[in-house]
């Protein structure tokens, strides 16, 4: 149904909303400012909002980001595209950035880890603040000291320089894979442990040491591995044929290098989980297309982008952002289950 001419064909203004809606024209400032919450009740809110669908208002945005000095822009910096994990966090920064009239840019490290180029070297007044993942943090340097707040997510909650974090219970899943594991019977394990600089994978590791420590019947060695299959597999074909009894068990920090593992126990001419048990982390849609399909971790990763634009909005706000950690939830599928009888 097309929207009706307002003032003889003209574009429709806040007033001719404000007459339509039978409201003045500061509330319809609030309403399609999205600041009426406790000021308007949700019936006007309503009108308004009516009003302005049939009538085919648009805002002026740019005229209300030059009174209140902002872009409304937001850039959000990956460590690549490549990895389907970051690319449901931009889908769900991005929907509650539209949300807000918010735009989200987003960066990806050209080398996918490790220092990046200054993608806004002399732009960065075009910004309203920084989303950022703790695997690329090299790519933020020219952001750090700058009155732009710094949103971290998957980062270390007593970093100086972010104005908040958005954390995933990155601990509390891999607790979840090994007292999965030790349920099972498995006493020898090999925690394949990503070899990417990071504070994710710190704690990962962590938690790995701290759920197995303490126990005289369990064996735990931490092999490193690249964060790719063919140098995962490599990896674990080392692990499988080292000195002493072989691992029953292959904790891997990601799915990729879990896909690695599970090429290197058949190559051995083993079978996954019969002779090996091999768990991943975060449950990307390459853990139900190997086969088996892997027991893995997990993450809601377009929440970590809806909470991470959140939080953008409410430092700049000033309110406070919502702090709780993300829950993970262990997925278990094929790839474990008791280990073979002693020989």
């Amino acid at each position: 149904m097309k929207a009706p001419e307002p003032l003889g064909g003209t574009r429709p203004t806040s007033r001719d909303v404000a007459r339509e809606a039978g409201v003045s024209q500061a509330t319809v400032s609030l309403v399609l400012g999205d600041k009426w919450r406790g000021r308007v009740s949700e019936r006007t809110a309503g009108l308004v909002r009516d009003a302005a669908g049939r009538l085919g208002y648009r805002p002026n945005l740019a005229a209300r980001n030059l009174r209140l000095g902002r872009t409304r822009t937001a850039l959000l910096v990956v460590p690549a595209l490549t990895n389907e994990f970051f690319a449901r966090v931009y889908t769900g920064a991005a929907a509650v950035a539209a949300r807000h009239d918010f735009g989200v840019v987003l960066y990806p490290s050209p080398e996918g880890v490790g220092p990046a180029r200054d993608p806004f070297a002399s732009a960065r007044a075009s910004l309203d603040g920084v989303i950022a993942s703790s695997m690329a943090t090299g790519a933020l340097a020219a952001f750090r000291g700058t009155d732009l707040p710094l949103v971290m997510l998957d980062s270390d909650p007593a970093d100086p320089g972010s104005a908040a974090q958005v954390n995933l219970a990155i601990a509390d899943g891999m607790r979840q894979v090994t007292d999965h594991l030790l349920a099972l019977g498995h006493r020898r394990f090999v925690h394949l442990a990503s070899a990417v600089p990071s504070w994710t994978f710190d704690v990962r590791a962590g938690a790995v040491a701290s759920a197995l420590a303490g126990r005289p019947d369990v064996e735990v060695r931490t092999v490193p591995a690249p964060l790719e299959v063919a140098g995962a597999r490599e990896a674990a074909a080392r692990a499988l044929a080292g000195p002493g009894a072989r691992p029953t068990a292959l904790v891997c920090d990601d799915d990729l290098i879990a896909a690695g593992a599970c090429k290197a126990v058949r190559r051995l001419g083993l079978r996954v989980p019969e002779d090996v048990s091999v768990t991943g982390f975060d449950d990307l849609a390459l853990a139900t297309a190997v086969e088996p399909e892997l027991t893995t971790v997990s993450l809601p990763a377009e929440r970590v982008g809806e909470r991470g634009m959140e939080a953008l909005l409410a430092v700049l706000d000033g309110r406070t952002p919502d702090v709780a950690d993300l829950p993970v939830t262990l997925r278990v599928r094929a790839s474990t289950a008791p280990p073979p009888p002693p020989a």
